[in-house]
């Protein structure tokens, strides 16, 4: 009971002193996850579909080779991003670029521009893989009423990708709610950043990591809730029922039940 009171105690005081700092943190820790996810899936869904266009017979050499390498390129920033941990990206790009070129970034825009191309990498694959699992009948049939390739991926390919991916879309979103707490590594105040500088400083590290934990929790369940509220909302209706008589015609034409025929 002691070693619990004793607890609870560390706990109260690791809020007095820092709880406005952990709320901050968290709140970057939002933003940095809402932005970045955003911002992934764009660069998702441009990776992908340049990556699923098909190179035609037809094509000309200049063209078929442009695609080529644009697809070579796309296709090692994928797998560097994949193959690699998030905390060396961050190293890497934030202090590469000050050794190399010079360049010093701020930390949050920095923290913002790894997160995204490090979820632009994996959304990459998940759009991908969610073009090829639409029905091919479907970019047949786009193509025989006269649309181009990138008229049916616009108009009837992407929409049903994009409905097809809101469980990965959400999935990334809880990812990067936790993932945003290594760009701490580069001096992001994130709630990861909040807890290490609350620790060190009052030498609770145990309270201090348990206050951090329940906040993220809170955040990735609220999350979860609220991603499945969106996708049941794209879901429609289980049922749909029919008004009117199924057997008439809308458009002034006489049904099979009509007691008067045109002539």
């Amino acid at each position: 009971m002691d070693s619990i009171l004793q607890f609870l105690s560390d706990c109260g005081t690791v809020l007095s002193r820092y709880g406005i700092s952990f709320l901050r943190g968290a709140g970057l820790t939002v933003v940095l996850a809402v932005a970045c996810t955003a911002i992934g899936c764009v660069i998702g869904f441009g990776v992908g579909l340049i990556r699923s266009i098909p190179t035609q017979p037809g094509q000309p050499p200049l063209q078929r080779g442009l695609l080529q390498m644009a697809r070579a390129v796309l296709a090692v920033y994928v797998e560097f991003f994949r193959g690699t941990p998030l905390m060396l990206q961050a190293m890497f790009i934030f202090y590469g670029s000050a050794y190399a070129f010079h360049l010093h970034m701020d930390t949050f825009p920095a923290g913002i521009f790894i997160l995204s191309i490090n979820t632009g990498a994996y959304m990459a694959e998940s759009v991908r893989g969610g073009i090829q699992a639409v029905d091919p009948g479907q970019m047949e049939g786009a193509k025989a009423i006269g649309m181009t390739h990138m008229q049916a991926m616009f108009h009837v390919i992407l929409p049903q990708t994009l409905r097809n991916l809101v469980p990965q879309i959400g999935n990334h979103f809880i990812i990067n709610l936790k993932d945003s707490s290594m760009l701490s590594v580069i001096s992001v105040t994130e709630l990861f950043f909040s807890f290490k500088s609350a620790a060190a400083a009052v030498y609770l590290y145990f309270p201090a990591a348990f206050l951090a934990m329940l906040l993220y929790l809170i955040m990735t369940l609220v999350s979860a809730r609220l991603l499945r509220v969106w996708e049941r909302s794209l879901s429609g209706a289980e049922n749909y029922e029919l008004t009117g008589d199924p057997f008439s015609l809308d458009a002034g034409g006489a049904g099979p039940n009509d007691k008067e025929a045109t002539v």
